[in-house]
């Protein structure tokens, strides 16, 4: 038994609650001053997370935000205690999830419900182009948005660039929220790292990775009411991009690479940490002091004023002169909060600059054709003073 489950045992915890994040949205009220709009009206889980603190559990959920005044969240009857104890407002409407008088599905009433509630409005904002969204609490299957729903706004201004804007920057309690997940997502390596042996399967040191975000990470410290982790894990050969964890043997003398979420109560970290149980190959050692210079350099970049853009080449340049052109095949830095991807992110075709408050990603790698490479990937506070690294376990894993 850990020592954190030992410190939890036989303790009724109460509600995990956090008081409202006003720096956050009187952030969020200015900026619609400034485009002059009335009110926000979300369904993305994120934004009502972010607007509410209401992690909702299928997605039948919507929150109305207006520039004066308390917002108004739209969730189904059975969330009404979740409520209660989470969200940040008594404007709180609570609809059926079945309805013997209305046959129609969840959706429709919670598109009702909104109506109404942002009626007094006149100029609203919609989230039209939003690319992603992060999951509801089930998270195996997300919604999505319907035709209906931005049929019933067809005036609505978009909004997903003035909500990106609030959000890349964090204030202290979303801070200290991710400091929990990426906390999380440390012991959960620190435990893999003492559990890992040659010959076991990859989907095997997922599931430790897993199980012990989700069994130790859930109640942690007394301040996290669910965690779940999300991994892809390949090891020696079977490491490269865009593919799915499998039934390879974790090697001996290669890294098993962990792409690794956690999301703690809907606030994120992100990673790619790596294990070897044996002595790591001269091929890994050689390839690791590559990635290790690339990225310090990269860190040092990170500071208030400095230039995304340049930050995608600053790393894409130096693996091309240390003999890897054209790599890595994926974006290089992007932001992390109430979801694991969000604005901003550094692509060389992009605009816009490194920002105090802001936390990113940052994750340089080289794959091998064929098979095999690296990647290295920590989230990272851009303080005053440059970035501060949020997780304690080590890149340089050896």
């Amino acid at each position: 038994m850990s020592r954190h489950r030992r410190a939890c045992s036989g303790e009724a915890l109460a509600p995990v609650t956090w008081p409202r994040d006003d720096a956050k949205l009187e952030r969020v009220q200015a900026l619609m001053a400034e485009e002059g709009l009335d009110a926000l009206v979300v369904r993305a889980p994120d934004n009502v997370l972010y607007l509410t603190n209401f992690w909702g559990m299928k997605g039948y959920d919507a929150a109305v935000f207006p520039r004066e005044g308390p917002p108004v969240l739209i969730t189904i009857e059975p969330s009404a205690a979740d409520a209660a104890e989470a969200a940040w407002t008594t404007g709180v409407v609570l609809m059926p999830g079945y309805d013997p008088d209305d046959p129609r599905p969840p959706f429709s009433r919670t598109l009702d419900a909104v109506q109404e509630a942002s009626r007094p409005y006149e100029k609203v904002g919609l989230e039209l182009s939003l690319g992603t969204q992060a999951s509801d609490r089930m998270v195996g299957e997300p919604t999505t948005f319907t035709k209906a729903w931005f049929d019933a706004f067809p005036q609505a201004a978009d909004a997903t660039a003035l909500l990106a804007r609030a959000r890349a920057l964090k204030t202290e309690q979303e801070i200290q929220r991710m400091r929990l997940a990426n906390e999380i997502a440390a012991a959960a390596m620190e435990h893999v790292a003492a559990e890992l042996r040659p010959g076991m399967k990859e989907s095997e040191a997922a599931a430790l990775w897993a199980g012990f975000v989700h069994g130790e990470g859930t109640g942690w410290k007394g301040q996290v009411e669910l965690a779940l982790g999300f991994s892809l894990v390949w090891s020696g050969p079977g490491i490269r991009t865009f593919t799915a964890t499998g039934h390879r043997p974790v090697s001996e003398h290669e890294p098993t690479l962990f792409e690794i979420w956690v999301c703690a109560d809907g606030y994120w970290c992100d990673h790619t940490k790596n294990v070897c149980p044996g002595r790591l190959d001269s091929r890994y050692e050689e390839l690791l002091d590559v990635l290790l210079d690339v990225y310090g350099r990269a860190l040092e970049h990170c500071r208030p004023g400095a230039s995304l853009a340049e930050l995608d080449v600053l790393i894409r340049e130096g693996l091309a002169a240390a003999g890897y052109p054209g790599q890595p095949s994926h974006p290089i830095a992007h932001g992390v909060g109430a979801r694991a991807h969000e604005p901003p992110y550094a692509h060389q075709a992009g605009t816009g600059t490194i920002e105090e408050g802001m936390v990113l990603a940052i994750e340089p790698g080289v794959y091998w054709q064929g098979g095999g490479g690296l990647r290295i990937e920590d989230n990272f506070l851009i303080t005053a003073n440059g970035p501060e690294k949020l997780s304690s376990y080590p890149d340089d894993f050896r």
